[in-house]
């Protein structure tokens, strides 16, 4: 089961040399006990106290609070490097393509940099969660199993029970678990999850009656009412 490859693909991820001023992902090098350290700030800069032992800072860009994985982050993503050489390989390559800066670096810091940020989500996932949301239903072996048919199947008309099966669990022990660990019932974060693509869909010019049928609204009107209500304005306001 593949937990982040829709995320990654459905959100636009980049990742920037940038200044540390401006950076919210950098590594750190170690001290004479430690290999370093990455640290990603979801929402914010990096601290100005890190200057003087960074190895490289960048600016990663990944949709932001539209991305739910994104807004179910901690505000900082530490790992230690002695724990994952093959991690700190990927840093050296990363640092060394900032300092060159030769022809095509950004391109390399790029595609780097989005293996770095999966490596750092696997490693948070792992790590699990003790709030509420979906980093924890992420986390979790059994709820985890629904999330990822809700990501990679929008489009199917899911009921509880048929998301119970997959996740193997009785229908009331799901809905309870579910709603538990992630914070909202598994309707209503397919509910959020459909809005979420479909604003993506519309942004980027889908007709809204396509889009409203692809997620399985009656109607573009009942699509569009639904649409105000989690974003306060039509779908064809968004319209270019």
């Amino acid at each position: 089961m593949d937990r982040l490859t829709t995320l990654v693909e459905r959100f636009h991820l980049s990742v920037t040399a940038a200044p540390l001023s401006e950076a919210n992902l950098i590594a750190k090098s170690g001290t004479r006990d430690a290999s370093g350290q990455v640290l990603f700030y979801a929402r914010s800069s990096c601290p100005q106290s890190c200057a003087g032992e960074v190895l490289f800072s960048a600016r990663v860009a990944w949709s932001g609070s539209t991305n739910p994985l994104m807004a179910a982050l901690p505000d900082c993503v530490e790992m230690d490097l002695a724990d994952h050489a093959d991690t700190l390989a990927l840093v050296t390559l990363m640092q060394q393509e900032v300092e060159g800066r030769r022809c095509g670096a950004q391109s390399v810091v790029n595609r780097l940099g989005e293996a770095l940020i999966v490596r750092l989500l696997r490693l948070q996932i792992e790590r699990g969660s003790t709030e509420v949301g979906l980093l924890a239903g992420m986390a979790d072996p059994r709820v985890s199993r629904a999330i990822v048919a809700i990501h990679d199947h929008p489009d199917r008309q899911w009921s509880n029970a048929d998301l119970a099966d997959v996740a193997g669990l009785s229908l009331s022990r799901f809905s309870e678990l579910f709603t538990q660990i992630v914070g909202e019932t598994p309707m209503g974060y397919l509910r959020r999850w459909r809005l979420i693509l479909a604003r993506q869909d519309v942004e980027r010019g889908d007709r809204v009656d396509a889009v409203a049928r692809r997620y399985g609204y009656g109607s573009a009107e009942s699509f569009t009412r639904a649409f105000r209500r989690a974003y306060g304005l039509a779908p064809t306001n968004l319209r270019h």
